[in-house]
């Protein structure tokens, strides 16, 4: 593979940037590091000329300690990058929003590798004056330079019995999961980098600087090994309830550590807990949430294992599922259903007219069997919902059951 620049790669998160920056004077561009925000920014033709300053400069950081009001105000517009290694600034940004009257819509663009929203006591400043865009690894689309997510929206909006033709028009490419779980989503290693030890060496260092660099601004680690050893434990459960109990057990660390090691994870946009659909009719449901990761190849390279299994796939699927989630206007609840007797179905995209299930299954073969979940599923909400979908390693679209279609997983994603 030719290493290409990343700058090329159109982005599916530039249409809700530019609403944003109609809207609000605070427009947050949130995501794990080394995603794609700072070239987003810096590339974006509405953003040219504006000043940019970034927080990982030291100057910089001195600065906004010793002076915040003073940095915000050098210029009308500014661009901000990692701002949550310095709380002060988001106060100076506060009083200057506070102090703009008529308010002055994406005044300010600001980018961060921790969730401010899960960062309360630098989230609360921001209140009501920021808008907030998560930035997820590549999809396969935006890899494939299409600049998109999966064919969600256009699912969504059909009948179940017109999916085949909506799958057919969108004429996708034939693709291999294992490799796709392997290059991640990550610019540099997803699409620049050509070989598996290219991108070892290159989440080394990624990982080297959140623990040395990210992890001390967060200041909620003491013990930087305890924390690697949770990681990888979390890592080789991706797809699996989330037990933080039977998790300490393992890795030697108590409840509330592993509690707040996970949030820790989370607010870097590293570890994703997945929601339970937990509307209840009938059947009594499972409520845990399930746990993922923020990018398949460097949930590889944490746990060790080199072969993809199909929980990656699953973790594939919902990454594409939470970056197409973040364009829609209202956002669509992302979660998953599972029932005490065992039914479960992986994802569940609930807008407010619809619900729409999804299994996925890395198996080259899918039979009716697979469909049981998404069967149960479907008696029980069946005034939401006309049809489900099972996501597979094969190659053909074709009718699994009455009620779900099977289809390769790349020919919606």
């Amino acid at each position: 593979m030719e290493s290409k620049s990343t700058s090329l790669l159109p982005r599916a998160a530039v249409s809700v940037l530019d609403r944003a920056l109609g809207v609000m004077p605070v427009v947050v561009l949130l995501g794990a590091r080394q995603t794609g925000k700072t070239t987003l920014v810096r590339a974006h033709p509405g953003l040219a000329g504006r000043p940019y300053l970034t927080l990982d400069d030291l100057a910089v950081r001195l600065q906004a300690e010793a002076d915040p009001e003073a940095l915000v105000t050098r210029a009308p517009t500014l661009v901000l990058d990692e701002v949550q290694r310095a709380g002060d600034v988001l106060i100076a940004i506060k009083r200057a929003v506070d102090g703009d009257r008529p308010r002055r819509p994406g005044r300010f663009v600001l980018t961060g590798s921790a969730n401010l929203l899960m960062l309360k006591r630098i989230g609360e400043s921001l209140a009501g004056r920021a808008v907030y865009v998560t930035l997820w690894p590549l999809t396969q689309g935006e890899l494939r330079g299409q600049g998109r997510t999966g064919y969600w929206s256009a699912l969504l909006g059909a009948r179940a019995t017109r999916w085949p033709q909506v799958l057919a028009e969108a004429q996708s490419t034939p693709a291999d999961w294992r490799e796709a779980v392997r290059r991640g989503g990550m610019p540099v290693p997803a699409h620049e980098l050509a070989t598996p030890e290219q991108r070892a060496l290159w989440f080394a260092g990624y990982l080297q600087t959140y623990l040395e660099r990210d992890l001390p601004d967060l200041r909620a680690v003491e013990n930087l090994g305890d924390f690697r050893r949770l990681a990888q434990a979390a890592c080789l459960r991706i797809g699996s309830l989330l037990n933080q109990t039977e998790i300490g057990r393992d890795v030697g660390l108590s409840q509330p550590q592993v509690h707040r090691f996970l949030n820790v994870l989370e607010a870097s946009f590293l570890a994703l807990r997945l929601p339970a659909y937990s509307v209840n009719r009938t059947k009594r449901l499972i409520k845990a949430p399930k746990i993922y990761w923020g990018d398949t190849a460097f949930a590889l390279y944490l746990s060790g294992e080199t072969e993809p299994r199909g929980a990656h796939l699953e973790n594939l699927v919902l990454l594409d599922l939470l970056a197409w989630r973040e364009l829609q206007m209202p956002r669509p609840e992302i979660l998953y259903w599972r029932t005490a007797g065992g039914m479960e179905v992986d994802f569940v995209v609930e807008t407010p007219n619809r619900l729409l299930p999804i299994e996925v299954k890395a198996t080259t073969r899918a039979v009716p069997t697979d469909a049981r979940g998404l069967e149960a599923f479907l008696d029980e909400y069946a005034d939401k919902c006309d049809g489900g979908l099972l996501l597979y390693g094969g190659d053909e679209v074709f009718p699994l059951t009455r009620r779900v279609l099977a289809a390769p997983w790349w020919s919606v994603l």
